[in-house]
Order: C-alpha cells, then sequence, then structure tokens
C-alpha cells in the first residue's frame, strides 16, 4: 500500500474511546430447555445479531489498492462512502469493524436513520476521526455522518432549501484542494407518489455542485437513488417506471455528467457487469445479485487526471447497501 499524503489542514487528536460491550466471542448462543416464548426469541434474537456481525469475513478480504493516475501517480487519498440503512443497527452488526480494516481518509455515511442524542456511543468518538451528523426532523429517516482523520477547513449542511434541509440530506465539507459533498438523494416513492419532488430536488441540486465548482473541484459521493444505466440494474426492463429507474431520474443524472463531472467507476470499468451497490432484502436478491448501482463517486472532471481507482466493497454486509470507493491521488 502506498505511503498517504496528509491533507494540510488541522491534524485530529487520536483519542481511546470504549471497546464495545458486545460479547460475541463464540458466535453461538447456548440454548437450554424448558425456556419461555418470550426468552426464547430473546436469544433468537441475540443469535441473528451475532450472525450479522459475523456476516463480513474481513480478515478474508484484501483491501489494498496499487492504483495510479494515468501518468503514474500512486493514490494517497482514499474515501469511502456506505448507505448502513440505519446506524444504530449498523453499529450492532460489526459495522465499525469496516472503519478499522479499510482505514479511509474520511468516510461518509448516508441513512443513519438518527438524532444526534440517540447516536450509539461507539460511533460518536471513532480514534483518529472528526465527525460531523446531520440529521433530519423526523428520528429513524434520512440522515448523514462524515468521519474525517483531518478537521476540514469548513463543513456546512443543506442545500438551502428548507423542505429538503429538515430532512438531513447534505453535508458539504471544504479541503484544500476540494469539496467533498455527502449526499442523500430523496426516493421518488413507491408508484412515483414523489417523483415531482424528486425533480425539483434534482434540479436544484445541479444548481448547488455547478455553483461549489467555480470555487473549487468537486467530489461528490453518496446514494445517488438512480441506477444510471442497463448496464447498472440487474432487470432494467422490468423497472423502467419503478423509483430509481425511470427516464426522468436517468436523464437528470445525466445532466450532472454533461456539466462537467464524471462517473469514477464507469470511467474505469466501462463494462463491468453486475457492479451492484444495493440489493433488497427480499427473495435472497444479494446472494443472487440481483442489483442496483444506486452509490456513487462523481469526480470534477478536472480531478479526472488525480483519479486512480474506484471499488465496490460488495463482501462487506452490515445494511442492504454495500460501501464504495475512491482512490485518488490529490
Amino acid at each position: 500500500m502506498p505511503p498517504k499524503k496528509k491533507l494540510k489542514n488541522e491534524k485530529v487528536n487520536t483519542q481511546k474511546t470504549d471497546e464495545n460491550s458486545a460479547d460475541d466471542s463464540d458466535g453461538e448462543v447456548k440454548r437450554k430447555p424448558n425456556r419461555s416464548k418470550k426468552t426464547t426469541a430473546a436469544a433468537d434474537k441475540t443469535q441473528k445479531v451475532l450472525q450479522n456481525k459475523a456476516s463480513t469475513e474481513f480478515d478474508d478480504q484484501d483491501f489494498s489498492n496499487d492504483s495510479k493516475t494515468a501518468d503514474g501517480k500512486l493514490w494517497n487519498l482514499k474515501i469511502a462512502s456506505w448507505n448502513v440503512d440505519g446506524i444504530r443497527a449498523w453499529a450492532k452488526k460489526g459495522g465499525l469493524e469496516y472503519i478499522a480494516h479499510e482505514d479511509p481518509d474520511v468516510f461518509c455515511l448516508q441513512e443513519t436513520k438518527c438524532s444526534d442524542a440517540k447516536l450509539p456511543k461507539e460511533t460518536t468518538a471513532v480514534p483518529g476521526y472528526h465527525a460531523f451528523w446531520c440529521h433530519g426532523e423526523t428520528d429513524g429517516y434520512a440522515g448523514l455522518g462524515m468521519y474525517s482523520k483531518v478537521k476540514p477547513i469548513s463543513v456546512k449542511y443543506g442545500i438551502g432549501n428548507p423542505e429538503f434541509d429538515k430532512e438531513g440530506r447534505l453535508i458539504t465539507a471544504e479541503f484544500d484542494g476540494f469539496y467533498l459533498v455527502n449526499v442523500y438523494v430523496p426516493n421518488s416513492g413507491r408508484k412515483l407518489v414523489t417523483l415531482p419532488k424528486r425533480m425539483e430536488w434534482d434540479s436544484e441540486f445541479l444548481k448547488f455542485i455547478e455553483d461549489l465548482e467555480t470555487k473549487k473541484p468537486v467530489i461528490l459521493c453518496g446514494d445517488m437513488n438512480v441506477a444510471h444505466n442497463e448496464i447498472d440494474i440487474a432487470n432494467p426492463k422490468s423497472n423502467k417506471r419503478n423509483a430509481g429507474f425511470t427516464q426522468e431520474e436517468r436523464d437528470n443524472f445525466s445532466k450532472i455528467l454533461k456539466s462537467g463531472f464524471i462517473d469514477s467507476f464507469r470511467t474505469k470499468y466501462p463494462e463491468a457487469k453486475g457492479a451492484y451497490t444495493f440489493w433488497t432484502y427480499m427473495a435472497n436478491a444479494r446472494k443472487k445479485n440481483v442489483g442496483w448501482r444506486l452509490d456513487y463517486f462523481l469526480l470534477s472532471q478536472n480531478l479526472s487526471s488525480n483519479f486512480c481507482d474506484s471499488a465496490i466493497r460488495n463482501q462487506v454486509f452490515g445494511s442492504d447497501h454495500c460501501p464504495i470507493v475512491l482512490f485518488i491521488n490529490s
């Protein structure tokens, strides 16, 4: 693994935090005879949590990367992004272990579904990272988080529209050489009941990132809630009028690319099939790899010479999405 170049802003002071107190050393719950139904249900729930926690075989995965820019420079900055589908459940499933193994310089989370007051203690003080949170007015809905080894120059929340900002959908962190935008784009809903709201978001979001680009290059990451092309979804024909694959949503994503952004994964792997980041919990979809690519790293065109690689960690579990990772030379 190449050495990492430190971002030039303020460094974080590493602090120890309490370990998760759950004891899962043997991964098995012993069953005793003649228990009440309530006790049995509680034990079964505990066993399920332990199994979920152990479902990612971190030691069997290779998190190293030796990618380079087109002119041969090794990456020195790693940014990870993950829709965690509820940070409280994610933490119980061993989500923090991912941070230890991936060791990103910046880690963006979407759909935390949690107010600051209800964040699990172990998620609020991860050693080596500054933490930033953006939650909505409704607990259990939307929300974002960001961990950074280096304190950003500034961190701002929201897109500037109160209707969207009350939901907790956008964090913008400014670093020396770029803005990092962590986003959770609104879903168009069943039977597309909120497609008009989504269209309004798309329009305002494009203006927002275009304005940022007039100041510094932009790295955009998160759950964009759209599979851009047919190669990005397992069943394109049957999803033409479903949320996340309507022509309207896909066209608006294309507008972002036409405005001067690149889709980092497709830039590197234009023909890769079966490269998904989301699978419904139903019908054993993940095991069958019947999925959608909804999570992205988009880069300003003038950062393309800094781009090294874009990875999908589809063997990391703990959510209905998996993490994605960007490697650049900053």
